[in-house]
């Protein structure tokens, strides 16, 4: 059974005292708004009733929180036992992501205390993309939380508790894979609810597929991106050969996507206007260099074998997903004599809600067993432990 152990030493640091105060300047901007309403820290309007808590908070905070979902995938479906040390960690990062993720939509809807109705069928519209992504989101949190409960009990429960959660387990992870499967291409089928109103270089039916290839892709990044941060910020043993192999998984998905992006964008007649529409060609291009950056980078096995191009190439990656998602739901969004820039407000509470998630995600893994503590190949190639799983 592969061991896992709590870090261990003070919680108190620069990074922490930091993260500390930028969600607590979070909770007075969010604390003003709920008193004052959206008006008062917010640029929203009618023409932008969503702004950059629904674009980040939501669209890119919960593919960054990707991690576990995509090593659910390829822990469980894969059956690729190897990747086990990297679940825990993954799966602790996609629950803060998605949990805070999910608490800031709060943050954006006018009337917050009627965010009840979304659970009462009288008030719902079982059309609604949008009902799909809340209630997936909401289901997917939970779902999270009890996937991480083995953590918990480890440190705490007794040796038959631990038995129990291994018989039960196996339900939670299978939604765990169903359920961001669903979210995350509605996530794109929200975009193509809008219509006309998206620039069709981003506006196609293929939405739903694009968003669900490149959350995928996001999620092993961010697997990588927080080890190698981890592993330098910590002085652990490297995890790079692990990475390297799991980064083809990044490589076959962009490849995919740029693919199928680009092939739609030249059969459905739009190619002139990749190149003719002035600021979004330009932001078009840059989306496509930050996709094709990783491409070269892990399509070298020897460059897959070195942790600096590992984590520039994950860097990139969640760059490019980033932005094609900014693209799609902000710059892309075409509302004549309609315009929107985030308030201080409004970037100073997106700024908390990552400290927060980074606070956290410190305190857990100084606290619980959650990172691997074996670094031999040996204990690597075992089977995984149910118990210890997750996915997100």
């Amino acid at each position: 059974m592969s061991k896992h152990a709590p870090l261990g030493g003070s919680v108190a640091s620069t990074t922490t005292i930091i993260a500390a105060a930028l969600a607590a300047i979070m909770v007075v901007v969010v604390g003003y708004r709920f008193v004052f309403g959206l008006g008062a820290v917010t640029h929203l309007s009618n023409g932008y009733p969503w702004g950059i808590w629904i674009a980040y908070d939501v669209v890119i905070g919960t593919a960054f929180a990707c991690g576990g979902y995509a090593m659910a995938l390829v822990v469980y479906i894969l059956n690729k036992g190897q990747y086990h040390p990297l679940v825990r960690p993954a799966l602790l990062a996609s629950m803060f992501g998605y949990t805070l993720g999910g608490v800031s939509v709060i943050f954006d809807i006018g009337r917050y205390w009627n965010a009840w109705h979304l659970l009462t069928p009288g008030f719902a519209n079982p059309t609604s993309v949008m009902l799909e992504v809340a209630l997936c989101i909401m289901a997917y949190v939970v779902v999270m939380w009890i996937e991480f409960t083995p953590v918990f009990a480890e440190k705490w429960a007794s040796a038959d508790t631990k038995r129990k959660l291994n018989k039960v387990l196996f339900v939670f992870i299978a939604l765990g894979v169903l359920l961001p499967t669903m979210h995350q291409s509605s996530l794109g089928s929200m975009l193509v609810a809008f219509g006309f109103w998206i620039h069709p270089l981003w506006q196609t039916d293929l939405l739903p597929l694009l968003y669900l290839i490149s959350a995928l892709a996001m999620g092993y990044s961010i697997v990588i991106f927080e080890a190698t941060l981890v592993t330098a910020a910590y002085r652990r043993p490297s995890e790079a050969r692990l990475l390297g192999s799991l980064s083809k998984y990044i490589l076959w998905l962009l490849v995919a996507f740029l693919v199928i992006r680009w092939g739609d964008i030249i059969a459905e007649g739009k190619l002139r206007l990749a190149f003719s529409s002035r600021g979004l060609s330009w932001m078009l291009l840059l989306e496509t260099a930050l996709f094709l950056l990783p491409v070269a980078l892990l399509g070298s096995a020897e460059r897959r074998a070195s942790g600096r191009c590992l984590f520039i190439a994950a860097v990139s990656m969640l760059l490019g997903g980033a932005l094609y998602r900014i693209d799609g739901y902000l710059v892309a969004y075409v509302r004549p004599g309609w315009h929107y820039f985030p308030s201080l407000g409004e970037l100073l509470t997106t700024v908390g809600v990552v400290a927060l998630e980074v606070l956290a995600y410190i305190v857990f893994v100084k606290r619980l067993p959650v990172l691997h503590s074996v670094a031999s190949p040996k204990d690597n190639l075992r089977a995984p432990d149910v118990a210890a799983t997750t996915s997100k």
